[in-house]
């Protein structure tokens, strides 16, 4: 069975912006091949500034290659309890790329109810690390999928 992810981007700041509606199968590298392995959906709950390892590749069962299809997803679903109106969307976690012992490389901020879905090396010092902008509880969902 195929994994797929599918996006519809509509917006009425533009005139002339008819939408975006795409659909991906995703796939192992440079193959049509489906991406057959997950982590398994989680929830990870923060409550400090600290920046954590997400998922940490050398714990993850993927060999480490320069040719290694993985995508991750990740949601700010606030303080988890729930109640989707109350979700704060001023705090933020900000999502990078690298090694919290070392230098990491920013992707970008998650606000409250934010997500985001983007490829992932699977090299072992090239983690997913976040950080919370507050002590306020937050929490985290989050997969990956790779080959």
């Amino acid at each position: 069975m195929a994994t797929t992810a599918q996006i519809t981007l509509t917006s009425d700041v533009y005139s002339g912006f008819g939408g975006i509606s795409k659909t991906m199968t995703m796939t192992k590298a440079g193959a049509l091949t489906d991406i057959e392995e997950t982590t398994g959906f989680s929830r990870r709950k923060l409550a400090a500034t600290t920046a954590v390892d997400l998922i940490t590749m050398a714990n993850e069962l993927v060999e480490p290659s320069d040719n290694t299809a993985a995508k991750v997803y990740i949601q700010n679903i606030g303080d988890g309890k729930g109640n989707t109106d109350s979700i704060d969307k001023s705090t933020y976690v900000t999502v990078s790329v690298g090694d919290t012992g070392g230098t990491t490389q920013q992707v970008g901020r998650l606000y409250g109810g934010d997500w985001l879905l983007m490829p992932a090396t699977v090299v072992d010092d090239m983690d997913i690390v976040v950080a919370p902008s507050t002590n306020d509880a937050v929490v985290l969902e989050y997969t990956m999928f790779y080959e």
